[in-house]
């Protein structure tokens, strides 16, 4: 007996599947020698949360965030130290330019990267993906001139084929947390630590290479053990029972009464582009994402920059801090608080909600500068971590009306026209925002919207944006939605 949908030259063996595992009834076989068969049978011979795996998920995630995260705390220094802007004020838009290298890079090939990860396997693209983490990430850290640092974030993004569509993970969340303390407290170690760095040293010499070690030696241990992963790709033609342990893993996202029918219509299934209610949602969902990403460029530029020009003067430390305590309230908030609210409001209404909060809280940033320590560090602390949640709650607000947009069998190619329209998005919002940042501080004494504070509304122009299109007739629920 073959596999349904089985080459017929398929000559190697073929073990029954017991029945009634995965509640497929026994209805198909186990081809001897297919690696993804074999995880398979091993997940029905062993019922149950498949932590390992999950562990592997786990520490992959973490391994793409910390090169994000640990690099916005330090940024401002060592374009500064560089010696590549001519002005302190232009600071800013070289730094742009950096932050939005990896972005770029993983925009180009990140469709290139999903079709290799279904044709060769996914732990070959794994492994390659943590081992330019390793190579490229000590090599920006070794940087010496910008256009060194420009090309490193790049090849980072662009042979980094880990980062998928993200958007609800404890690693994520605990990756926010470690990645800025490693960039505010390990960058410029010979300035914080001189009794243990020498200026005349590796560390002293290449101020900003001992965070990237750091999390290039965890990239590395990762690498090794990745060795022993378990690869899952079918060597063959599989039916679409295979799918059924994936869907019910990431089916604690979504709200039962809010999923779409799996009968949905067959004009639907022809093409993504004509569901409007996927790609309303996108929409959203890719304006959020740059105002999200653009914030993130901005706070730690805006902190960082001096006082004359509207920034606070904080120290890469002092930036670090608050962006590891923001990071650990997002994990606590996404674990245990957005489920709730998602519950109570639903997605949309908890989406627009957060938008019309998140406003005034932008509006109030630039005048900041106004306050000092300590009531300033508390003022920012509680600002971040406020703003920074309520992102959560829209970013993963968008995901689930994306996933309840499409029959389960068509998620994963909905991720991927998300991930693309968003990895475009958050491209272009570092380099945006490090020109409107740069422009802004030249124009300190401007009647409208002096300096720093025409920043903020801006973002507050793009928050506003997204807002309206989360309001008729610009989004589209399904009917299920309507009848409810």
């Amino acid at each position: 007996m073959r596999m349904e949908g089985e080459a017929p030259e398929q000559s190697a063996p073929l073990l029954e599947k017991t029945p009634g595992a995965g509640g497929s009834g026994g209805n198909y076989m186990y081809l001897e020698g297919c690696p993804g068969c074999a995880v398979d049978r091993r997940k029905a011979e062993n019922p149950g949360i498949p932590y390992g795996s999950f562990l592997y998920v786990w520490i992959v995630t973490l391994c793409t965030a910390l090169p994000i995260s640990s690099l916005f705390p330090f940024l401002y220094f060592m374009i500064r130290d560089l010696h590549v802007a001519k002005r302190t004020e232009d600071i800013g838009f070289y730094a742009g330019f950096v932050g939005a290298s990896f972005m770029f890079g993983r925009c180009l090939t990140s469709t290139v990267w999903g079709i290799a990860a279904d044709r060769i396997g996914r732990k070959p693209v794994i492994m390659f993906g943590i081992f330019s983490v390793v190579v490229f990430n000590t090599l920006f850290g070794l940087s010496v001139s910008y256009w060194m640092a420009i090309a490193t974030r790049f090849l980072l993004g662009a042979l980094n084929g880990l980062l998928g569509p993200i958007k609800v993970s404890t690693a994520w969340g605990l990756g926010l947390i470690i990645g800025p303390a490693l960039g505010g407290y390990l960058a410029l170690p010979a300035e914080k630590f001189p009794k243990v760095f020498s200026p005349d040293s590796l560390f002293g010499r290449f101020p900003y290479f001992l965070p990237c070690l750091c999390t290039s030696v965890f990239s590395a241990a990762v690498l090794i053990s990745c060795i022993w992963m378990p690869e899952t790709l079918h060597k063959h033609k599989v039916s679409e029972n295979g799918n059924q342990s994936i869907e019910a893993l990431e089916a604690h996202l979504i709200d039962p009464k809010e999923k779409v029918e799996q009968s949905g219509s067959l004009d639907t299934k022809k093409s993504l582009f004509k569901n409007w209610p996927l790609m309303s949602s996108i929409i959203i969902y890719c304006a959020f994402s740059f105002h999200d990403m653009a914030y993130t460029e901005v706070f730690s530029l805006w902190a960082e920059s001096e006082k004359k020009y509207g920034g606070l003067s904080l120290s890469s430390e002092n930036v670090g801090q608050v962006l590891a305590v923001t990071g650990a309230s997002v994990l606590v908030y996404q674990l245990f608080v957005y489920p709730r609210i998602n519950k109570v409001l639903g997605p949309i209404k908890s989406s627009q909600i957060a938008a019309i909060i998140c406003m005034p809280i932008l509006f109030a940033y630039p005048y900041m500068t106004y306050l000092s320590e300590p009531g300033l560090s508390i003022v920012l602390n509680i600002a971040s971590v406020i703003k920074n949640n309520l992102g959560v709650t829209i970013i993963t607000s968008t995901f689930i009306l994306q996933n309840n947009a499409v029959p389960q069998d068509q998620r994963g190619a909905a991720n991927g026209l998300a991930m693309t329209g968003m990895s475009f998005f958050k491209a272009a919002a570092p380099a945006g925002a490090g020109i409107v940042f740069s422009w802004a501080q030249k124009r300190q004494h401007a009647f409208f919207f002096p300096g720093d504070q025409m920043v903020f509304f801006l973002l507050n122009v793009v928050e506003l944006l997204g807002l309206i299109l989360t309001f008729k007739p610009f989004l589209v629920v399904p009917e299920q939605y309507e009848r409810k």
